[in-house]
């Protein structure tokens, strides 16, 4: 039956639904809407093997620019999850009972029998337990295409695909068909793509980075004991409590609706509320198994997208970017709801590594701030020893027990490794704190390049962000929000740099090093205009 959808379209697509939900509750009109989808849905036990290409034609919007070669194993053609026009809600109120459900990012989960099922906020499956998966395409196997139950809170580990670099993998972490899920488990179910390094990435198009990720996207099916809220936002993936929060219960009131200082770079917008409509699964450190057609590939792009997607959230955008803006606050929320998850389970964190740490921190307190959830608001007070790489980078000189810094500033960045409770965590001094000696007498210069390249810049959006929610509290370190400060401060750096040119040799004169830069024009003239 080539014409028979056998995937079930993202809320707001075929369906007809809203994309946006602005207000909880029913709402008559959307029930009557929604009665031409659940006919659709019938067609779900009908559809043949040739479905999947009737799926794609369906898919409306112009492809992406994309590599020559298709990194996709199962796609005969581009399409990238990140950029097609799916949206964000759904009525997951609106369950029904089938026998397969298709992710929008490509994945199909077929059980054993129909099982009640629907979609959460967010647009991933849920379905209510106990539940058998028979199958699942693209279908697993040769270290490709793999799916893990429960992700464990690691930051070493990955069971996605065996060509994960540094021996990352683990095939035990791998689950075997058939998979039998209970109320609580999450399936995550990955797509490999068909040879690493054909994806630029994302934020640094134009430069030749490519991540060595096998991995091109992970989608998450959630098997609850009862049908959520239509509202709910998925659990964590790594959440014991599996705890469904709901968009009702965000205070829209914290959002300021600042008057933006520029026209809005709608492809910017639409970008970021496109991929953060993915799941990010982002357990292990130095992103060896990232997901390459949504995420950021390091972490100072995690920070770029952190500051650029919460700056967003906070001013007042066309009316016809609304339903945009909506998408990116649930997909952003949903960020920090996975994320804080895995530091609830056990997950150590996000320590500074030069760039690698950043960008984790924000979306959890920015999520805890909305839900009024007062711990999570403050992630480093509820959990004191989960590492986020801004305040290990960051210190007052007073707390430190080096003395002040040879160049006056009273707030440093400590190093390649930064500092951990005011103690250097490598064991190499040159990757320690550096600031409070000469240049003359620097170890090495990678704590100032990568101070420079891949830190500072990343953080300021996120600190704007911060102070405009009045969260300088609940971010629980002073010395970060202070040290952007000194960063978005030119006055006096020109000098530093000539100094450190005479002393050393070392060369950050370049117009990319200049303190007073916030990476992107969007966080730079927000900056300029708030603060």
């Amino acid at each position: 039956m080539a014409d028979c959808l056998h995937r079930v379209p993202a809320a707001g697509d075929e369906l007809g639904l809203s994309a946006t939900r602005t207000t909880p509750g029913p709402d008559p009109a959307r029930v009557l809407r929604v009665w031409p989808g659940l006919l659709l849905l019938l067609l779900l036990a009908s559809c043949g093997d040739d479905a999947p290409a009737a799926r794609d034609a369906a898919l409306d919007g112009p492809a992406p620019p994309r590599s020559d070669a298709n990194p996709r194993l199962d796609a005969s053609e581009p399409r990238d999850a990140a950029t097609r026009p799916d949206v964000g809600p759904s009525d997951a109120a609106m369950s029904m009972r089938v026998d397969r459900v298709s992710d929008r990012g490509g994945v199909t989960w077929t059980f054993a029998e129909p099982v009640l099922a629907g979609q959460f906020v967010t647009g991933d499956w849920w379905v209510v337990g106990p539940a058998t998966v028979m199958a699942i395409d693209p279908a697993p196997g040769g270290g490709r295409n793999g799916s893990v139950l429960n992700l464990p809170p690691v930051d070493d580990e990955t069971g996605f695909d065996d060509r994960t670099t540094e021996g990352r993998f683990n095939p035990a972490l791998g689950a075997s068909l058939p998979i039998a899920l209970s109320p609580g488990d999450r399936l995550a179910s990955s797509i490999s793509v068909s040879e690493p390094g054909l994806v630029e990435n994302w934020l640094r198009e134009g430069s030749g980075e490519r991540s060595d990720s096998p991995v091109a996207s992970v989608s998450i099916l959630t098997c609850l004991a009862d049908v959520p809220p239509e509202d709910g936002f998925r659990p964590s993936y790594a959440d014991p409590a599996v705890r469904v929060r709901r968009l009702a219960e965000i205070d829209r009131a914290l959002l300021p609706n600042l008057a933006p200082p520029g026209p809005i770079d709608t492809a910017l917008l639409d970008d970021l509320a496109n991929r953060l409509s993915r799941p990010w699964v982002d357990n292990l450190y130095f992103g060896f198994d990232a997901q390459v057609e949504t995420m950021a590939m390091y972490g100072r792009e995690m920070g770029r997208v952190a500051g650029m997607a919460s700056l967003f959230l906070l001013v007042e955008v066309p009316e016809d970017q609304r339903a945009t803006q909506e998408r990116l606050l649930i997909g952003f929320l949903q960020r920090g709801i996975d994320l804080w998850g895995l530091v609830g389970a056990g997950h150590p964190g996000w320590p500074a590594f030069g760039g690698h740490g950043s960008g984790r921190k924000w979306p959890i307190a920015f999520a805890g701030i909305l839900f009024g959830d007062a711990e999570m608001a403050a992630p480093s007070q509820a959990y004191p020893d989960a590492y986020f790489g801004e305040d290990m980078h960051t210190a007052f000189t007073d707390d430190l027990p080096y003395g002040p810094a040879w160049n006056g500033a009273t707030v440093v960045y400590t190093g390649h490794r930064g500092v951990w409770r005011g103690m250097p965590v490598s064991d190499d001094p040159a990757w320690g704190p550096y600031e409070h000696l000469a240049p003359a007498d620097w170890l090495d210069d990678i704590g100032e390049s990568y101070r420079r390249c891949c830190t500072s810049q990343a953080w300021v959006g996120q600190a704007l962000a911060a102070r405009l929610m009045g969260a300088q509290s609940a971010w629980g370190h002073d010395a970060f929000l202070a040290y952007v400060d000194r960063w978005m401060d030119p006055t006096g750096d020109a000098a530093y740099t000539q100094a450190i040119f005479d002393m050393n040799g070392s060369d950050f004169r370049a117009d990319w090093a200049a303190h007073g830069q916030g990476w992107d024009d969007f966080v730079e003239s927000m900056w300029h205009a708030y603060r």
